[in-house]
């Protein structure tokens, strides 16, 4: 089947939201609501295969040499097919293209990213500004996510 990489569109949001919901119910990633992702569309790219998407992953900017990757879930039957590491090297790709130094990752599977040489730091390495959603997610202060910083430049 045929898998194409693209940016997300307005059209794709109520697939992104099932996506990354169905992961944040079983506490693999945290939830995201339909207004988070209708603000934060651009961030998106999306892979589409047989007119569904089936993976997802965005790039936040989060200051001036910083940017987040985030939103990462990639539907369980289209595993294994190299989608997740797709979408991540597209936001990579994206954040040098931006002129960004470094991108981060919160997460709750560090091996996953270590293979891209995302290393893990302490939160308090990260600016203030980076926990401004945290704020507002149900799990804060103890959401268990690490955190991993990459030099992308």
């Amino acid at each position: 089947m045929s898998r194409n990489l693209r940016r997300a569109r307005v059209a794709d949001v109520e697939a992104i939201h099932r996506l990354i919901n169905y992961f944040a119910q079983r506490d693999e990633m945290l939830p995201r609501s339909l207004n988070e992702l209708y603000e934060s569309l651009r961030d998106f790219y999306v892979v589409e295969a047989g007119g569904e998407i089936v993976g997802c992953c965005a790039l936040h900017v989060t200051w001036g040499d910083l940017a987040e990757v985030k939103g990462l879930a990639v539907r369980e039957d289209n595993r294994g097919h190299g989608i997740g590491k797709q979408l991540v090297e597209a936001c990579l790709k994206d954040g040098r293209t931006l002129g960004l130094p470094r991108a981060f990752v919160l997460t709750y599977i560090p091996a996953y990213f270590e293979r891209f040489g995302f290393r893990e730091v302490e939160k308090s390495e990260l600016p203030h500004k980076v926990w401004s959603e945290c704020i507002r997610c149900p799990k804060f202060p103890d959401c268990g996510e690490l955190s991993m910083v990459l030099d992308i430049t």
